[in-house]
């Protein structure tokens, strides 16, 4: 059931909540515990208390669960959070858009970043763009921290339908087969979906685009293995506790001792997405969506 959150209401004010009360939980969110996040704001951990209790009062909801040692946010918390940091970033860029300039450009991706065209996309906005810097961040999130606005654009993989975000495709990639490099599998010099059903999928639930609707829906593989990350999923197939499928761009970026590429001809191919933010957009995208787009036509 979607969680809403409503700024005002009848019993408070439009002015209730501040940019701080904001800047506060943001804080708290990103370092899970208060002495820290009070430290971040230089301010006192009592102060910190307060503001969180004010915030939660006046949206009347529990935004952070404080039964364990270490902060954890609530659903309505994990809600809240993606909202408030488009608001504060969207604050910052009304106030002050110099600042912007002066910044780095922020470019999130789960994994494999921009595939073969990664190094080469670096290296001409280096050249092109000196000004302003180019931060290449993985972040293990299905939008590489964008909604969190950890970054400023994200290079995304598999259909992204998600409001306030604006994507835009640049190539598509062939699918592969990983398997465990022993696996009577490995022999072969391509696969196809069905040969898989027989093994147990592993999938990356956080940031990966594979799921079960790849296969037809009569030679599903038998069980699946969930992960939290690439490094994990890697590790599975590596220690013969599943097969998994990802992007040709994987084989290329994450070679593996113990993990096997094949091609997977049956399977469509994985689009490859420029996403970026409607609000708060940094002033650099555009230029950074017009090189990704020559790069990717080969110029």
């Amino acid at each position: 059931m979607p969680i809403a959150l409503r700024l005002c209401s009848a019993r408070m004010s439009r002015t209730s909540i501040e940019l701080r009360h904001l800047r506060c939980f943001l804080a708290i969110a990103e370092e899970g515990n208060l002495t820290r996040a009070a430290t971040r704001l230089h301010l006192t951990q009592p102060a910190v208390s307060r503001t969180l209790a004010s915030l939660e009062k006046q949206l009347g909801a529990r935004l952070v669960d404080r039964s364990t040692h270490h902060l954890a946010l609530t659903p309505e918390g994990r809600a809240f959070r993606d909202r408030a940091a488009a608001a504060v970033a969207a604050f910052d860029a009304a106030v002050d858009p110099g600042r912007l300039h002066h910044r780095p450009l922020r470019l999130g991706h789960a994994w494999s970043a921009f595939g073969p065209y990664t190094t080469p996309l670096l290296r001409r906005w280096q050249r092109e763009h000196p000004g302003t810097p180019l931060e290449l961040l993985r972040i293990d999130d299905r939008t590489a921290g964008l909604l969190r606005g950890e970054v400023d654009a994200a290079l995304l993989r598999g259909p992204v339908e998600i409001p306030g975000l604006v994507t835009e495709q640049l190539i598509t990639e062939h699918r592969v087969a990983a398997l465990p490099a022993d696996s009577p599998l490995a022999a072969r010099p391509e696969l196809t979906l069905p040969e898989l059903a027989a093994e147990t999928a592993v999938l990356n639930a956080v940031s990966g685009t594979t799921t079960l609707d790849l296969w037809p829906p009569d030679a599903r593989p038998r069980a699946t293995l969930t992960v939290a990350n690439t490094d994990d999923w890697l590790a599975a197939i590596a220690a013969g506790r599943g097969i998994g499928v990802s992007s040709a761009s994987t084989a290329a970026l994450h070679p593996h001792p113990g993990v096997t590429y094949r091609p997977l001809p049956d399977a469509p191919p994985l689009p490859v997405l420029l996403a970026w933010r409607e609000t708060a957009r940094h002033p650099a995208t555009g230029a950074l969506a017009e090189l990704a787009r020559e790069i990717a036509r080969g110029e």
